[in-house]
């Protein structure tokens, strides 16, 4: 198991950076070797799947995600944070991540936070892989709250 956090902030406000941090189709375009297909019928909410797809050709493996936490931020400023859980189950990667967009100083703060279990990697590479998913994260969360 590694841990990892990515905390930014961005001039958005909550519900946009929501909107774009919740668009799973778009992670794709911020990881490489990468597709993504949600396989459940719109909209996002608890029970939405969806499936990361990384590889090249006919060698690579699925991350199968699920929603099953679904607490969007209210565009009015009702709701005070913004809450995602996805779990992941994949036969190759397992683990879980969670957003969280709340009202920040000028826009919004995004806290990005997980546990990934690659299967088949020994214990003595947590750091390594805990690095690695921060950095990955971290392309993707400012990826998508980017220009």
């Amino acid at each position: 198991m590694a841990v990892f956090r990515v905390e930014r902030t961005t001039p958005l406000s909550p519900d946009v950076a929501w909107q774009r941090l919740t668009d799973w189709e778009a992670h794709a375009a911020h990881v490489p070797f990468t597709t993504l297909t949600v396989t459940t019928p719109p909209p996002t909410r608890e029970g939405t799947t969806f499936v990361a797809r990384t590889g090249l050709g006919p060698l690579g493996f699925d991350d199968v995600m699920h929603v099953v936490r679904w607490e969007p931020p209210d565009a009015a400023g009702a709701v005070a944070a913004g809450r995602c859980r996805l779990a992941k189950r994949g036969r190759v990667v397992a683990g879980w991540a969670e957003i969280e967009v709340g009202p920040g100083a000028g826009g919004c703060r995004v806290v990005w936070r997980g546990e990934v279990r690659p299967r088949g990697i020994p214990g003595v590479f947590r750091p390594v892989v805990a690095r690695s998913a921060r950095w990955l994260y971290g392309r993707v969360v400012d990826g998508l709250l980017g220009p």
